[in-house]
């Protein structure tokens, strides 16, 4: 009973049916939980986290957990909360970025005990017909009552119809794998309902809905997202993952506490009489908070060094014990080029940013022109921000 009271008490912001599921789990049958994740990027963030750790309640109970990788669904990108539409993505790319999804869930999931789908199996094989009739179960006048549709509307902004065609997508996959239950952020909402209001018209039973918090990225404004570059990925090295954490502010503390770990009841309450407080440090804290996440998809050893190398940069101001090695040819590159080549930066723009903002340096020298002519030397290390280094080699 506690195991299934901590799936509605923990992280759970909305429960549809929640008189119907808690029925269906005391019934002691064996439910078929479903998430979907469109593998539009290679990562999956801490704010995934959320969804699977409540996934891994449901599979510690005896229930079938069902991982579907959408590389159909991931070709059009889910349009919720987006103000405009999402570059398309390749079947090539979608099937590169599914790779790596197998080790990122494991670090949550049993995967010996995940059933993992991909969606072409099912969407691959339906003819124009099957669309047409599939279609014909929903109305315009009800996708375009989501929020970010009408938003669009209202703002004169185009909606594709293969957008539209998303939400139909994932109802759809609740049927082919027999969802019994849908997890999702609460920015999922109504893609699990047309799941609900689907299986009604096919006949079949009615999933039930769990809507998890959304994460708050790195930021501090907009939900943690790879694409805004916010985020901390589940099988990012723990040095980084330290530095990261430590750099939120103090009034998101409380949150990743609640969202992203499992301290007890008795721990979070000291947390928060602490945040509250004035005799506790908030930097103490977010060590903590940095050690317990990287404890949960390391290890407490990993913990440990992760906050010495931390202390080693930023309070001893030492260069980090292991930096990354960039092989490359004698030559001469503009500033601004040489930060791309390196991957060091996204791109020209944020180089140039990054620059004129002071925090790029070569060699400990900072650098304030981006168009100034570098060349190459052996062992010369480039720096961006606090935590980003890395060692040139030359081949």
């Amino acid at each position: 009973m506690n195991k299934i009271n901590a799936i509605f008490d923990h992280n759970t912001e909305e429960a549809i049916v929640k008189e119907d599921l808690e029925k269906k789990l005391n019934s002691g049958k064996k439910l078929r939980i479903k998430l979907g994740c469109d593998p539009s990027r290679p990562d999956l963030h801490l704010g995934h986290s959320i969804v699977l750790r409540k996934l891994k309640k449901f599979q510690d109970l005896g229930h079938q957990v069902v991982f579907i990788i959408g590389d159909y669904t991931g070709m059009i990108g889910d349009p919720s909360g987006k103000s405009k539409a999402r570059p398309a993505l390749s079947a090539e790319k979608v099937k590169e970025n599914a790779k790596s999804y197998f080790k990122q869930v494991g670090k949550i999931l049993d995967i010996k005990k995940t059933e993992i789908r991909y969606n072409s199996e099912w969407f691959s094989k339906l003819s124009f017909e099957d669309i047409l009739t599939l279609t014909g179960k929903f109305t315009v006048a009800r996708i375009l009552e989501r929020d970010d549709f009408s938003k669009r509307l209202k703002s004169g902004i185009d909606i594709g119809v293969n957008e539209i065609m998303y939400p139909i997508m994932q109802a759809y996959d609740s049927i082919m794998i027999g969802a019994d239950v849908e997890i999702g952020g609460t920015d999922q909402k109504f893609n699990m309902l047309a799941g609900r209001g689907l299986q009604k018209k096919m006949e079949k039973p009615q999933q039930n809905i769990l809507t998890c918090p959304l994460l708050v990225g790195l930021d501090g404004k907009e939900k943690m997202s790879k694409s805004l570059d916010n985020y901390i990925g589940i099988t990012e090295n723990p040095n980084s993952m330290f530095g990261k954490i430590m750099s939120i502010s103090d009034d998101m503390i409380f949150y990743y506490f609640k969202l992203l770990t499992d301290i007890s009841k008795k721990e979070f309450d000291s947390i928060e009489k602490d945040l509250k407080g004035t005799l506790k440090n908030p930097r103490d804290l977010k060590v903590k908070l940095a050690k317990e996440i990287i404890t949960i998809y390391h290890n407490k050893k990993s913990a440990e060094k992760a906050e010495e190398e931390f202390n080693k940069i930023f309070r001893d101001k030492q260069k980090p014990t292991d930096i990354m090695e960039w092989k490359m040819e004698n030559g001469k590159w503009k500033m601004a080029d040489l930060l791309v080549e390196l991957k060091i930066v996204s791109s020209k723009s944020d180089a140039r940013r990054l620059i004129k903002q002071g925090g790029v340096k070569i060699d400990d020298i900072v650098q304030k022109e981006f168009e100034k002519i570098i060349e190459v030397k052996n062992r010369m290390i480039a720096q961006v921000g606090k935590r980003r280094f890395i060692k040139i080699k030359i081949n």
